[in-house]
C-alpha cells in the first residue's frame, strides 16, 4: 500500500517547497555535497561553471549548479546530528515523495551525498591537515536508535566490543556503528585520504572530552577512545554529523560518505584556527570525485 503522508508529517510551504530547506523538488541534484557552515556553501559553489538556484533559510543555505558537467547541489546543515535528521529526511522527501499527491513516487531515486567537514584528530598519524574519510562512524548521538532497521544495518559486534572497552554508561544512550557506502568511499577517498573510524558526538565540549567549568562524568573517555582497537580498526577522529548521515542514508537507500580535514589534534593538543584557507583542497577533491 502506498502510504499517504499527512500535512503534519510532511510539511510543505505555501510555495510548494519543503518546510526547513525551502527547496522545490526540481532544485535537487542527484549528487549532493553537505557542509556544516552556511558560509562554506558559496566557497564550494565558487568552483561551479553555472549556478541554477540559490536558497537560504535559517542555517540551511543551498546552491545547485554544474561542475565539469556534473549537476551538484551543495547544502549547509548547521552543526549536529539533529540537523542531519532534518536535512536527510527533507532531501529524501524531495527526491522520493510526490508533493502533489503526498504519496511515494513509483520509482525511488538514490542520492549520492558527501559531507565535507572539519574534525579533531585522535591518533599520531592524523595530524592537523590530514584528510580522513569515515569508513565507519560511531554515533554517540543516539539518533539512529529512533528508526526501525537500526540493528540490521549496524555493526553490532563492533558496538559490543566498543561498549565493553569504554565501560559504557547506559545513561548516555546506546552508541551505534555504521559503515559508509563502500563504492563512494573507494571513489572519493582514493589513495590520498586516511580511511578512519569517526565518532560523531552529541556536542562539542563535554561529549568530546573538553572540560571548561563543568567536570566530566568520565575524565578518561578520550584516553579509552584513543586506545580502542577492534579487528585492526582504530578511532581516528571526532566530529558531529557522520553517523547520522551514514545511518539515515543506508536506511533510505542513498549512498553517503563523510570526508573531514583535521583542524585540531587532541593528542598533540594542537589546533589550526585558520583552516578556512586550506580546506579548499578537500573541496576540490570531492568535487572531482563525487
Amino acid at each position: 500500500m502506498n502510504t499517504y503522508f499527512a500535512e503534519s508529517e510532511l510539511i510543505i510551504n505555501s510555495d510548494g517547497s519543503i518546510f526547513h530547506l525551502h527547496l522545490l523538488p526540481e532544485q535537487l541534484a542527484d549528487k549532493v555535497i553537505l557542509v556544516g557552515d552556511p558560509g562554506r556553501v558559496s566557497v564550494v559553489a565558487s568552483h561551479f561553471e553555472t549556478k541554477e538556484c540559490e536558497v537560504e533559510s535559517r542555517e540551511f543555505h543551498t546552491i545547485t549548479g554544474t561542475y565539469k558537467g556534473k549537476r551538484i547541489t551543495v547544502v549547509s546543515t548547521g552543526i549536529g546530528c539533529d540537523n542531519i535528521d532534518i536535512v536527510m529526511n527533507e532531501l529524501d522527501a524531495l527526491a522520493n515523495i510526490d508533493f502533489q499527491s503526498r504519496h511515494l513516487k513509483p520509482t525511488l531515486r538514490s542520492l549520492t551525498l558527501v559531507r565535507i567537514g572539519t574534525c579533531g584528530g585522535l591518533q599520531e598519524y592524523t595530524p592537523v591537515g590530514t584528510y580522513i574519510a569515515s569508513e565507519k562512524s560511531i554515533g554517540f548521538d543516539g539518533l539512529l536508535n529512533y528508526y526501525a532497521g537500526r540493528n540490521e544495518n549496524c555493526d553490532l559486534d563492533f558496538e559490543e566490543a566498543f561498549k565493553r572497552h569504554m565501560n559504557w554508561n547506559p545513561q548516555k544512550g546506546a552508541p551505534y556503528v555504521i559503515d559508509a557506502d563502500k563504492e563512494t568511499l573507494e571513489r572519493v577517498a582514493g589513495e590520498d585520504m586516511v580511511r578512519g573510524v569517526t565518532i560523531a558526538c552529541g556536542g562539542f565540549f563535554g561529549p568530546q572530552g573538553r572540560e571548561l567549568r563543568i567536570p566530566l562524568s568520565d575524565p578518561d573517555q578520550n584516553a579509552k577512545v584513543e586506545s580502542f582497537e577492534y579487528q585492526g580498526y582504530r578511532i581516528t577522529n571526532f566530529e558531529m554529523e557522520s553517523s547520522a548521515l551514514a545511518g539515515l542514508a543506508k536506511l533510505m537507500g542513498h549512498r553517503a560518505l563523510t570526508c573531514c580535514m583535521v583542524i585540531a589534534n587532541r593528542r598533540a593538543k594542537e589546533a589550526n584556527t585558520g583552516y578556512k584557507n586550506s580546506i579548499d583542497g578537500l573541496i576540490k577533491i570531492v568535487l572531482d570525485r563525487i
